[in-house]
């Protein structure tokens, strides 16, 4: 997936990579440079792009400006530089093709094997007709001047001047204004490829003048059998849930992957390198223990669960990182149990027999719940001024959660008007705290009360305009002025409280939030008081007098009048 990787084989000496010529005498090569791709044929998991630049190239109908956007280490350099050789590839031993048409014999060809007579030093980054420059360290409009100025001259040698511009998003605006006009309507020898990390920075006046390939980080297990098949060519010894340690930590980057696996190898001297020494060198939790930490949570085995973690952690691994890896376990579970037989994981074998068995154990929305559990302590871990203590109280969410009912047997209770175990003779709103406990609108505020959520709580009474609440669904319309992700907040709060995947939908409605019902209803019982006599009367004799509240309660006068005067009024004289 990524062009900072070559697929290879047991014996490298006949491929393209690590070729000892592009290395100094004696010097080491870190492998992200020595399996760099030569070849388009070595860029993995990048088949679509290659399948649409070969037709292209077969056909003589290529672009004069390509944009590359993805992830750090995918290899977007890699690929600019395979298509600049593409662009101006000659054999060495044919005829020149300098003036031959694309398509042409002798004209551009992503048929790189043998390399030709340009190949070499633009792979090295030294051949005059193909410019590499950082966005980055270059964003001034004078420096896009200069170069356009450049791009009227004709290349040196090779078919094309290209220009390869990395970080392309880092360009001003004002640079950007004045590229557009030479992007659009080029010169014949000039080709552009953009490389970026940040697509949505780049303006669309951009986009739209050029060829967009997205490329794709490589999945989990293909990336652990490329570092295999590397490993093999550097006849080094790693061992099966190493790799699959390091292609996880390296999250689809090839790049990430080849720098961790350089840094493994030399863990141990002789011998393989085991799966306790590069969770050692990452700070990682041991997986098969946390398998036992995920079980032992799940059956309310919460001294069991703990102890696991304390040892994790007293040994060296890090509790973002643990809490991290029970996350990609609950994720697996629930992916095993949508995929069923045909799903797969990177990593020993009895990784994977473990997880069918959680998946088996569990129910789908039990999954999903322990998944939101996780996700939510994982917000509070980042903040929490203490990790492992956090670690500790998200796993005991875990155990505490594993005695509730199932949101599926929660579901049937609420549907048959039952209550849950242990609560048989409490009416269901007695407890906002349980499964079946929220059935209203007062509800949810009254559980956001007793959890002492008071953040949520206001927000939800002031923004949140309920139009109806049923088991496990909410059905609303946003107040104006409504934070951001304030319905997703409220869907955590719910799911955590009652151990159901709410369903929560935005429509249409006419109903009021709470705080809007109160002002309405405040306004409306201003504006009846100030029609009453009495009242009226008052207003009129003390001039700016203003009422701010009626309420229902009787003050205590003497003389009290008739029974239909009776209000308690607070007023406010202007000045």
């Amino acid at each position: 997936m990524s062009a900072d990787d070559s697929s290879t084989g047991d014996d490298a000496s006949g491929s393209l990579f690590g070729d000892p010529a592009h290395a100094r005498a004696g010097a080491y090569e870190v492998l992200a440079r020595k399996y760099r791709p030569r070849r388009f044929e070595d860029l993995i998991g990048q088949e679509a792009m290659v399948r649409t630049l070969s037709n292209a190239f077969e056909t003589g109908r290529i672009a004069h400006g390509f944009m590359l956007t993805g992830v750090r280490g995918v290899g977007k350099t890699t690929t600019a530089r395979l298509l600049a050789r593409a662009l101006n590839f000659e054999p060495k031993d044919g005829p020149k093709g300098r003036k031959a048409k694309a398509g042409a014999p002798g004209g551009p060809s992503i048929h790189l094997d043998p390399p030709g007579m340009h190949c070499d030093a633009i792979m090295r980054g030294q051949h005059p007709d193909v410019l590499e420059l950082d966005a980055a360290s270059r964003t001034g409009v004078a420096d896009m001047r200069d170069l356009l100025d450049s791009s009227r001259y004709g290349p040196v040698s090779a078919r094309y001047k290209v220009y390869i511009i990395d970080e392309v998003h880092m360009l001003s605006t004002a640079s950007f204004n004045a590229l557009l006009k030479t992007l659009e309507e080029p010169p014949p020898h000039l080709k552009f490829i953009f490389a970026t990390t940040e697509i949505r920075k780049v303006p669309v006046t951009v986009l739209s003048r050029c060829q967009r390939f997205d490329l794709k980080r490589l999945d989990t297990p293909l990336l652990a059998q490329h570092l295999s098949n590397i490993s093999k060519a550097e006849k080094a010894k790693v061992s099966e849930e190493a790799l699959a340690l390091v292609a996880r930590a390296a999250e689809g980057s090839v790049r990430d992957a080849l720098s961790l696996l350089d840094q493994a190898i030399v863990q141990t001297q002789d011998g393989e390198v085991s799966g306790a020494a590069v969770r050692d060198m990452l700070g990682l939790g041991d997986r098969t223990r946390l398998y036992d930490v995920f079980e032992k949570a799940i059956t309310s085995d919460a001294r069991g669960a703990l102890a696991e973690l304390k040892d994790q952690v007293a040994g060296g691994a890090d509790p973002a990182a643990v809490l991290k890896d029970l996350m990609d376990i609950a994720a697996d579970v629930s992916v095993a149990q949508a995929t069923g037989e045909g799903w797969a994981i990177a990593g020993p074998a009895d990784w994977a027999t473990r997880t069918r068995a959680l998946a088996q154990r569990l129910t789908p929305a039990q999954a999903a719940r322990t998944w939101q559990i996780l996700l939510s302590g994982y917000g509070d871990l980042q903040v929490s001024p203490d990790p492992a203590t956090a670690l500790n109280m998200v796993v005991l969410r875990l155990v505490a959660a594993s005695g509730l009912p199932s949101p599926e047997e929660a579901a049937r209770m609420i549907a048959e008007g039952a209550a849950p175990p242990g609560k048989a003779d409490a009416p269901l709103e007695a407890s906002p705290s349980v499964p079946g406990g929220i059935g209203s609108f007062a509800d949810i505020v009254s559980a956001l009360t007793v959890a002492r959520e008071v953040a949520l709580q206001v927000d939800t009474e002031r923004f949140i305009r309920f139009a109806s609440v049923s088991a496990g669904h909410l059905s609303y319309a946003l107040a104006p002025g409504a934070p951001a992700g304030l319905a997703g907040r409220l869907k955590i709060f719910l799911d955590n409280q009652t151990g159901l995947d709410w369903q929560i939908s935005e429509s249409e409605t006419d109903a009021e939030s709470l705080r809007e019902r109160e002002r309405r209803e405040k306004t409306e019982r201003i504006a009846a008081a100030s029609e009453h006599p009495l009242i009226a009367a008052t207003l009129k004799a003390i001039p700016g007098a203003v009422i701010l509240d009626v309420t229902d309660e009787p003050a205590p006068i003497e003389n009290p009048p008739a029974a239909d005067n009776v209000f308690q009024l607070r007023t406010r004289r202007s000045s």
